[in-house]
């Protein structure tokens, strides 16, 4: 029988050097919109039109190059609902005898992929990604023989390993981090940079309709729609960016401000983890800003942090501890998640603003989803497994791989101090800090507990009094709980009856 390959496409790996396109120049391409891939969690509105738009450039694109194309639009055969139902239609319609895939990001789908050659009677490889600076044999190697890993050391191997903002052996400046100089609030009546948008085109536009008739009951609206859908607008956006809000993106990176979804932020996440951006060209893109002398180096590292840090390091986390971390419940919280999660129904300025935006648009900053709504998650007990699956639903960039590890581990503690070494809880005073969001809300942010006070401030004692068995000896944690000790018992007294009042209350 004569060899017969075909190239699997997923919709996050929308690259043309990936390489599993790099492996074999010749052989057809098959790309599926599926339901079990858009439905597996009610996926925010935008997220599955910026997927399925993406896929259909990234089709046109690669046809344009001379490839064979086999595109399966939403609904267009009956019964093809999975990666398999798909493959098993070509390998019967066309005659295709091998597979050729990059390994997905997600531990469900790669359970799921090693299956196929014996359900499928046909060969199946299954590629390393490329795109990422880190492969899972470096990470394991790096996380070898540590009682602890953290994101900051493995940071600084991938600055050695890149080059990126070096000095021979030495950090640029003399320093790794400078993420104390990176939490500014914006001035008042400071206004940031208008941002650069995409009205839908033909194909957005269409794909847009296959959402409203299909997802129209999934979080989120369809309304404001402007993601990048090519590599072209992708690249754009992030120019508009550097020349307009990286110098000043490392001052208010942490910055919070009511009717403000984007403020300084590149907004490229869901462009990288999609597969239309290169994250090592960015950061060298950054790093560039920073040599001609057009952005100051707290902006230009605390950026490339993000990505040759946090998102190498996260994605090497998930596939060392998947698929048991998923279950970790540190605290053992088992609350309900609120409807105001959706809805965004709640007197609480800013998580209705985080909220509001993430409905909007499918985009929250990290303060946003780490101080906000993860924060309050935190303290209010709410189950880990149904935070993870709303972080996972209702942002464009969510998939999996970064998704858990950031929610689960850093947000919420749930893993117990693999991600961080210590919870990110804080009362009402960092919001204040950082936003102008308590100057506008019903609640009291200097009120530390009462019907008038800020939920933030007595849930924040309440947390700390429940956990103290679990947390009291962490030693990052010690003048907190030295803190609480000192605490009045009329105090400690009315911050749990308000706790307690508010929890009973939270539906």
């Amino acid at each position: 029988m004569a060899d017969k390959p075909l190239i699997l496409i997923l919709g996050d790996q929308l690259t043309p050097t990936l390489a599993s396109l790099a492996a074999d120049k010749d052989a057809p391409v098959l790309m599926a919109e599926l339901a079990d891939e858009a439905s597996y969690v009610r996926h925010h509105q935008q997220k599955i039109a910026l997927v399925f738009s993406a896929m259909r450039h990234f089709a046109e694109h690669l046809r344009a190059q001379g490839r064979t194309v086999f595109f399966l639009s939403y609904g267009a055969e009956k019964k093809i609902n999975s990666f398999a139902d798909a493959i098993a239609l070509m390998v019967k319609r066309e005659g295709f005898n091998r597979l050729i895939v990059t390994e997905p990001g997600e531990w469900r789908l790669m359970q799921d992929m090693q299956n196929w050659s014996a359900k499928l009677g046909i060969e199946v490889a299954i590629l390393p990604d490329n795109r990422f600076i880190a492969d899972h044999a470096e990470f394991e190697r790096w996380a070898d023989g540590k009682k602890q890993l953290r994101m900051e050391f493995f940071y600084r191997e991938m600055r050695r390993k890149t080059g990126l903002l070096m000095d021979g052996d030495e950090p640029l400046g003399g320093q790794w981090n400078y993420d104390s100089e990176n939490r500014k609030k914006l001035p008042k009546g400071h206004m940031p940079p208008p941002r650069l948008h995409f009205p839908p085109d033909e194909i957005t536009q269409n794909v847009l309709q296959v959402v409203k008739t299909h997802f129209g009951n999934h979080v989120g609206t369809l309304d404001k729609f402007a993601w990048p859908v090519t590599a072209s607008q992708a690249q754009e956006q992030l120019a508009h960016w550097l020349d307009f809000c990286l110098p000043q993106f490392g001052d208010y990176q942490d910055a919070m401000k009511s009717g403000e979804a984007f403020l300084y932020h590149g907004l490229v996440g869901a462009s990288i983890n999609l597969g239309l951006l290169d994250p090592l060209s960015v950061c060298r893109q950054v790093e560039a800003r920073y040599h001609d002398g057009q952005a100051p180096l707290n902006a230009v590292e605390g950026f490339i942090r993000q990505i040759l840090g946090w998102r190498e390091f996260i994605r090497g986390l998930y596939w060392l501890k998947m698929p048991a971390y998923a279950d970790s419940n540190y605290f053992d919280h088992t609350r309900p998640l609120p409807d105001f999660y959706y809805s965004g129904e709640t007197d609480m300025v800013c998580l209705r603003e985080a909220i509001g935006a993430t409905r909007d648009y499918a985009y929250a900053h990290h303060i946003q989803r780490l101080m906000v709504t993860g924060n309050f998650a935190l303290l209010a007990g709410l189950a880990p497994s149904a935070v993870n699956q709303w972080y996972l639903e209702v942002y464009a960039d969510a998939f999996e791989w970064v998704q858990l590890p950031n929610t689960h581990g850093m947000a919420l503690f749930a893993d117990g101090g693999v991600v961080g070494s210590k919870p990110y809880a804080a009362s009402g005073a960092y919001i204040n800090r950082m936003s102008d969001h308590c100057a506008g809300c019903t609640y009291k942010v200097k009120e530390p507990y009462g019907d008038e006070a800020c939920p933030f401030n007595y849930l924040y004692w309440d947390f700390l009094i429940r956990h103290r068995d679990k947390l009291g000896g962490n030693p990052r944690m010690g003048m907190v709980y030295r803190n609480l000790d000192k605490m009045p018992d009329d105090k400690r007294d009315g911050v749990q009856a308000s706790a307690k009042k508010f929890l009973e209350q939270l539906r």
